[in-house]
């Protein structure tokens, strides 16, 4: 007769492990591991973890889910010490994050994570990512010592990525600035979504070539939004344009999708006036020449060089929400541009996160704002809600993330506005 002992199961090999401060924080993560996972994973807390990862046993794991939130920030050290230690054992790591800091997130993504899942988890996210982290490498592919040796090549600037046209001067683009007027109101996420609408708004044959210009030489998030690394180039450009033409502008470009042309903030940050109004003037002058649209995304501080920008645009995006602040600070600007006799009648007033059509008390509050401050507020959008953070941590546009959301689909109406007007523009100079 078998003894008890042999009746019992054998427990389950642990296949992943989460890895976090307090999984309890994480109530949603627990769910998505045990469904996929069944009994097959483990909890270890951030001390755990590395001494874990260094024994023989981790070598089974397929992956590690790592969730930090907000209070974990002072511990990056050691969480990127954790990354580093399971990716040394050939262990997928699925990043998890939970409201922290767009500079913290940054941090956290350089660590070298396989996978990045915003926290609240969106529906199937942790399923996908958990495919993935499964999936067998995939087989190395034959090459001939020709191609290995263009492979080994350093390549610091990744100038593959760059546009693949010649500089031949043959546009007159439109100069699309985007201006937030308070922080938060989203004038980068604007900016980048509205350049990727209008390169796609038309047929590939008839599609417009345009290029967005991050000039936020500060806080610049066009990289991030659209996951592009910074290039060096950029610094070299911005410190010597008056030798610069515009094939080297190019070379400074990054493409998204072969589609979007991208200037990206420098790498480091840079005071503002490291560039003067002739520099930012030759920049613009350079691409108009090349691109058929250029958008702008400008700091929220007024510089020497704003008024370059303002007189060389087509139209200045003017970004405001429903407050008091955004109300004070238009008053600034317009007082601001009237004492120096600037083109103000350039500004159109951008309202994000709008009310909405049945919100029939905040309408009224939106009128009595654009009246007080005799403005005319000329395009309301509707707040696109967790789905923009999840579309700008994940890189990606909004038309590629998330198409049929609401936002979205008025910026694809604005692009489309945008492009039929220059069409009917340029037909009537012919």
């Amino acid at each position: 007769m078998a003894s008890v002992a042999n009746l019992q199961p054998e427990p389950a090999p642990i296949l992943a492990c989460t890895i976090s401060r307090d999984v309890q924080n994480f109530e949603l993560l627990i769910d998505d591991m045990e469904l996929e996972m069944g009994e097959s994973w483990g909890d270890l807390t951030f001390e755990d973890a590395q001494d874990f990862l260094s024994q023989s046993d981790a070598q089974g794991l397929i992956f590690v889910a790592v969730a930090v939130n907000a209070q974990d920030e002072g511990n990056f050290d050691l969480i990127g010490q954790i990354v580093s230690a399971a990716k040394a054992k050939s262990i997928k790591v699925i990043l998890i994050a939970d409201q922290i800091s767009p500079m913290a997130l940054h941090q956290l993504l350089r660590l070298g994570a396989d996978e990045f899942v915003p926290y609240p988890l969106p529906e199937r996210a942790m399923h996908e990512a958990i495919e993935r982290a499964k999936a067998p490498a995939p087989a190395p592919v034959a090459v001939s010592p020709a191609q290995a040796a263009v492979a080994a090549a350093p390549d610091p600037d990744l100038s593959v990525q760059a546009p693949q046209f010649k500089a031949k001067g043959d546009r007159d683009g439109v100069v699309l600035p985007v201006h937030g007027l308070a922080g938060g109101v989203g004038a980068s996420t604007f900016a980048a979504n509205l350049a990727w609408e209008l390169a796609t708004v038309a047929k590939d044959k008839d599609a417009p070539r345009v290029c967005l210009l991050d000039l936020d030489l500060q806080y610049g998030s066009a990289a991030t939004y659209l996951d592009l690394p910074r290039k060096e180039t950029v610094f070299e450009l911005l410190s010597d344009t008056a030798n610069a033409d515009s094939d080297q502008l190019l070379r400074a470009m990054l493409t998204f999708n072969d589609k979007l042309h991208v200037l990206t903030a420098p790498s480091d940050m840079l005071p503002l006036d490291i560039v003067s109004p002739d520099d930012i003037g030759r920049i613009i002058d350079m691409a108009r020449a090349n691109f058929d649209y250029v958008v702008i995304d400008m700091p929220k501080t007024i510089v020497s060089w704003t008024e370059t920008v303002l007189t060389r645009a087509h139209v200045y995006f003017a970004l405001i929400e429903l407050d008091l602040r955004s109300a004070q600070n238009v008053l600034r600007l317009v007082r601001a541009l009237k004492a120096e006799a600037l083109p103000h009648d350039k500004l159109r007033f951008v309202l994000n996160r709008a009310p909405r059509f049945t919100d029939l008390a905040a309408k009224g509050r939106v009128k009595r704002m654009a009246e007080s401050l005799d403005i005319a507020i000329e395009v309301s959008l509707p707040d696109g809600g967790d789905q923009v953070t999840q579309a700008n941590d994940h890189g990606l546009p909004m038309a590629e993330q998330a198409s049929k959301n609401p936002l979205r689909k008025e910026l694809q109406k604005l692009a489309k506005s945008l492009f039929d007007l220059n069409k009917v523009a340029e037909t009537g100079k012919r």
